[in-house]
């Protein structure tokens, strides 16, 4: 039997490996072409096998899941500045996360209905509510805005998102609404 170099089947050595390429396309791929991209895709880009994928993620929520987790990781160590800037900073990254991954708010939108004890929504106004104080506080965010009102533009945000024709309106339609509002 002839052995093709590098064709070593590593077995369970591989497992993180093959996680970390799962979800490093998953992000990619859904990025680009949205949650409901066919999952073979993911495999493809990905280099692992279906029975692979499905090892690691049963189901497209649990593999949108483990991707949009990084996303609140980022947004979670953003939000632990105690610096009056980290609402703003925040807020940016927030809508930069939107525009770029509007696949994972989609894939929120299907774990309030496959997963009734998903908190996605409630972690995120966690970290509003801990830094928006701050920001006006000092200053820089007006005094009347509470945590539903950033929550609802950020929501305004994704429905631009979500509804522009072209591609090429997205950051000029983020930008009026992000105009209109009392937000950095």
């Amino acid at each position: 039997m002839v052995i093709r170099a590098g064709a070593v089947n590593r077995g369970p050595a591989a497992a993180g490996d093959n996680r970390r390429a799962i979800l490093a396309a998953a992000r990619r791929v859904m990025a680009e072409r949205g949650y409901r991209v066919p999952l073979s895709t993911i495999v493809r880009e990905a280099g692992v096998s279906q029975g692979v994928l499905y090892r690691h993620f049963p189901t497209r929520l649990d593999l949108a899941l483990a991707v949009f987790e990084d996303n609140f990781t980022e947004l979670a160590a953003v939000a632990a500045d105690p610096g009056p800037d980290a609402f703003p900073r925040l807020w940016a990254r927030l809508v930069e996360l939107t525009v770029e991954s509007s696949a994972f708010v989609e894939m929120v939108l299907d774990a309030r209905q496959e997963l009734p004890g998903y908190r996605g929504n409630a972690r995120l106004l966690e970290l509003v509510e801990a830094t928006l104080p701050r920001a006006q506080e000092a200053g820089s965010v007006a005094a009347g805005l509470t945590p539903a009102d950033v929550l609802l533009a950020w929501r305004m945000v994704f429905g631009v998102v979500v509804t522009a024709a072209d591609p090429g309106d997205i950051a000029p339609a983020v930008a009026r609404v992000r105009a209109l509002l009392p937000l950095p």
